[in-house]
């Protein structure tokens, strides 16, 4: 019995000397910084230096998404889209089948637009399809698929139809 209650008793030392320490580092890591002017300062810059890794970090990873679409774009337009409509109806349906599986995985986002690209290049009408997957797709799907789009200039999904380009009045629906 003596035994149990000494060991009780070395743990709940211990214990209680861990939460002093802890306490007494949290009271002295505040009054350091309430009163020393240049640990703030280091403070500052640190908390600077970090958000400055992150927003490039953040940038180097956007770049690298934007490579990746445009690789992803490329190797779909190699690959090439089938010109049967039978073909196409079906291919229509795997790809799109295939994208919304591939949503419910946020890592694999750049693959679920990929699939909705190329079931829009298929489609009859790009911009009946845009409206549906705005209101079915994740906003971050649509985001990476509107990228793809802006590389393709093959897909008209504009107000001005077919292939037309900026400033032109071809194909305004009245």
């Amino acid at each position: 019995m003596s035994s149990s209650i000494r060991t009780s008793t070395v743990v709940i030392a211990s214990t209680g000397a861990i939460i002093a320490g802890f306490l007494g580092y949290a009271v002295y890591f505040d009054h350091k910084r309430r009163s020393d002017p240049e640990f703030r300062k280091a403070l500052k810059r640190e908390s600077r230096r970090e958000a400055r890794a992150a927003k490039e970090q953040a940038e180097a990873q956007g770049e690298q998404q934007k490579e990746a679409i445009k690789a992803a774009v490329n190797e779909a337009q190699d690959e090439g889209f089938p010109t049967d409509v039978e073909d196409k109806e079906a291919y229509f349906m795997n790809e799109v089948g295939q994208g919304e599986v591939l949503c419910q995985d946020s890592s694999r986002q750049v693959e679920a637009a990929l699939c909705f690209y190329k079931a829009l290049k298929v489609y009859p009408q790009p911009r009946d399809l845009i409206s549906i997957y705005d209101k079915t797709v994740p906003k971050p799907v649509i985001d990476i698929l509107a990228e793809m789009i802006a590389i393709d200039p093959s897909i008209s999904v504009g107000p001005f139809g077919q292939g037309s380009g900026p400033g032109s009045a071809v194909g305004i629906d009245d």
